[in-house]
């Protein structure tokens, strides 16, 4: 716990000219960002990010799910978030709030990257049939200040991480279908294409107009990157002091604050930064015209916070290609 002296103390050298941090940095500095991705053999795709002292392990995994019944409109696509919290990295909460803070997180996840807006398209399967559920679990191992915008970037980097398997649909014929009807000098009416059983009943996984099922056309590791993976967001969190704002608190300063604006935000290359929503944390008011200006400086600093993620993204990506282990 923080003091009233040792916060007046921190209120006291953030707002004094020049700002002054215990760890000098500037207010809109953001600590060592370190990422390293598929570090769970058995995920779809993963990652491990610290961000100073903050931890965060994510990773995705996909399996079928039935959609026949599916009440919306996107044909399934799914994505479930999930956050658990070591008790190690708040071994000053109890397990009820425990409890409550990991709900909150994943709520919070949920309503972002699982907004039927964002779903990717190739998570279909069969139309209206089946399709990849996305799971995405993260876990906190260790808090050291600025826990949401550490949890958003492992996510989106476990997310880029994933590879969706590529299937092709398959037909079951009637013996009828598959031989039974001799067309003129046309061998595939027999059913003796590929994939076709010319004795009996048929499976043809070429033009499967109406497949009953489906089959991997790769290996499960292998497959392409979720469509729409840019216009994932990333969480700016503003800690706001009087009039002037910081990025990227320690804990101490967290609790100097009684103010902080969550702001997601996604940044794809074509077009301008798109605001995905907002939420205030703490017992403070913000005036609506310092909230608008809040919005527009966060704007930039979400695309100098997605353009150092990427850059470690492609980074690791080359790693991973020329096979060095970390």
């Amino acid at each position: 716990m923080t003091s009233k002296s040792e916060s007046s103390y921190i209120q006291s050298a953030l707002l004094s000219d020049p700002p002054c941090r215990a760890d000098g940095r500037a207010l809109l500095d953001y600590r060592a960002l370190r990422l390293t991705t598929g570090v769970a053999a058995l995920a779809n795709g993963s990652a491990r990010l610290t961000l100073g002292g903050t931890t965060i392990l994510a990773a995705c995994k996909l399996e079928i799910e039935d959609i026949e019944h599916a009440i919306d409109a996107t044909d399934g696509r799914r994505i479930s978030c999930a956050v658990s919290c070591s008790p190690a990295a708040y071994p000053h909460h109890a397990p009820a709030a425990l409890d409550e803070l990991q709900h909150d997180l994943a709520h919070l996840l949920n309503a972002a990257l699982a907004h039927a807006a964002l779903r990717p398209a190739n998570l279909t399967v069969l139309p209206g049939r089946k399709a990849w559920l996305l799971s995405l679990d993260c876990v906190v191992l260790a808090d050291a200040g600025n826990v949401h915008d550490a949890l958003f970037l492992a996510a989106r980097a476990a997310l880029c991480d994933t590879r969706v398997p590529v299937t092709r649909p398959v037909e079951y014929r009637t013996p009828l279908h598959a031989g039974g009807v001799r067309g003129d000098g046309d061998d595939d009416s027999m059913g003796m294409g590929m994939g076709v059983d010319t004795d009996g009943a048929g499976l043809d996984t070429r033009h499967a107009a109406h497949a009953a099922d489906f089959e991997l056309a790769d290996y499960w590791s292998e497959g392409a990157a979720l469509e729409g993976w840019d216009r994932w967001p990333v969480c700016v969190t503003l800690n706001l002091i009087s009039t002037t704002h910081f990025l990227d608190a320690t804990p101490q300063e967290e609790a100097a604050v009684s103010l902080r604006l969550l702001l997601l935000i996604s940044c794809a290359p074509a077009g301008p930064p798109t605001l995905h929503g907002t939420r205030l944390i703490g017992s403070g008011e913000l005036p609506p015209a310092q909230f608008k200006s809040l919005v527009q400086d966060s704007l930039t600093y979400a695309k100098e916070l997605k353009k150092t993620l990427d850059a470690q993204m492609h980074s690791e990506r080359a790693r991973r290609q020329s096979g060095v282990l970390r």
